[in-house]
């Protein structure tokens, strides 16, 4: 038996199957895209393997609260204007673009992302860059890498949705596991960054 901090035991057995594994650990901590990504590329950053950060969203600050000097709080504020994508950074001598989206049902609504966000992708791509979207579909506790390419040419032909078999599909399963949880880099050696290519 296991003893956890909230008092409950779990029995403990040492013929786990493998393909069980991966479902024991992401059950236990949960899914958050966000959080998996930010851990993610802070023990890429560590093992100095690449320098991918989530940008800042750009707030206007318009009133600030002072209940006392300590603990000043936000209470009004903007975006300036509108956000891109969530994540730049650079691997192995490549820009790196991307935008991360959960979904909790078998789809991912094209309503879930801007034009502007689309936009910027194609931009990206025109210039060189690596662009992706990051997509988990939380329910399954999978997550999968789609090319910019076929994301926006999705979007430009109206279509309303990215399926899970789309995903499965046209895009990569990313394998989780410690540090990083994410191995996304992985797809981007095997796809993107091949010798020769």
């Amino acid at each position: 038996m296991v003893n956890y901090p909230n008092k409950k035991k779990q029995p403990v057995s040492q013929n786990w199957p493998v393909h069980e594994e991966k479902k024991l650990y992401t059950a236990y901590r949960g899914m958050n895209l966000e959080e998996d990504l930010n851990e993610s590329n802070r023990a890429y950053l560590e093992q100095d393997i690449a320098v991918i950060y989530k940008k800042p969203t750009p707030i206007q600050i318009v009133k600030v609260d002072y209940p006392r000097r300590a603990a000043a709080k936000i209470v009004e504020a903007y975006y300036q204007k509108p956000s891109t994508t969530d994540y730049n950074g650079l691997y192995r001598g490549h820009y790196i673009d991307f935008e991360a989206k959960e979904t909790k049902v078998d789809y991912f609504p094209f309503k879930n992302i801007s034009e502007h966000q689309i936009l910027h992708l194609e931009r990206v791509l025109k210039h060189g860059g690596i662009a992706f979207l990051m997509l988990a579909f939380t329910s399954r506790e999978e997550v999968y890498l789609i090319d910019a390419s076929y994301v926006t040419a999705s979007y430009r032909k109206d279509e309303k949705k990215i399926t899970y078999v789309q995903a499965q599909t046209y895009g990569h399963l990313v394998r989780q596991g410690f540090a990083p949880r994410l191995h996304y880099l992985e797809i981007l050696d095997e796809y993107y960054l091949k010798e020769g290519s």
